[in-house]
């Protein structure tokens, strides 16, 4: 069955999804390898659906795929696909240039974090709606982190206790990530980075467990028993 997205909701949903995806393994690019069955795609994109307040989802998919992807999420939801650029910064602008000038609020999330719970997207977005510029979901750093010189010689042990891992979907008002893709600087790995290099406060919110990134054979591992739970 496929999901009806809110027509009177806020919130647009960006993904980006044309990367390879090399540290997965050859093969199809990241956002269309298998999870139990299903495209890791499809996950993130039902799961982005149900969040009560997301009126449009956009994809960035592979150029010469755009086609299938569209056709691989209709039984899904209502989704929105272009064709997303060489880079990751190049495949946001392009589906941001796609969302409605009256939506105030936008996420970007990533396909490879396919089980991100619609709560998580929920806090997010209500966070941008209560008047911050830009917001992401962060979890504690865990493990000890060290800071390594030339010839792997430790340097120092970095203070944990002020370092976070960043999930998505990151979330923004409109017109701050619109202008963040407008200022010419360098492409960086998220777009809270172009935020802070305007020098605009990014604020966190508690992330998910579920949100964790596929990236490697063995997070495909993980995300499958994750699924199987109760």
């Amino acid at each position: 069955m496929t999901a009806k997205l809110n027509a009177r909701g806020d919130v647009a949903v960006l993904v980006p999804a044309a990367g390879a995806g090399v540290r997965l393994g050859p093969g199809m690019p990241k956002a269309l390898r298998a999870l139990a069955g299903e495209p890791l795609l499809r996950h993130a994109v039902r799961r982005v659906a149900a969040a009560a307040s997301v009126r449009q989802i956009v994809v960035a998919a592979p150029p010469a795929q755009a086609d299938a992807v569209r056709e691989l999420l209709s039984p899904v939801a209502p989704v929105t696909v272009v064709a997303g650029g060489a880079h990751r910064q190049q495949s946001v602008a392009a589906a941001l240039a796609a969302v409605p000038d009256d939506v105030g609020i936008v996420l970007v999330h990533d396909a490879a974090r396919a089980l991100t719970p619609p709560d998580l997207i929920e806090s997010v977005a209500a966070a941008v709606r209560s008047g911050l510029p830009a917001v992401i979901p962060v979890l504690p750093v865990v493990d000890t982190v060290k800071e390594v010189g030339p010839g792997d010689v430790v340097l120092g042990t970095v203070d944990r206790s002020v370092l976070r891992s960043v999930q998505t979907p990151q979330g923004f008002r409109r017109d701050v990530l619109a202008a963040a893709h407008a200022s010419g600087a360098d492409p960086l790995t998220d777009d809270a980075g172009l935020v802070e290099k305007m020098g605009l406060p990014v604020t966190c919110v508690p992330g998910s467990d579920l949100a964790m990134k596929i990236t490697r054979p063995l997070d495909l591992v993980l995300a499958e028993a994750l699924l199987r739970l109760p």
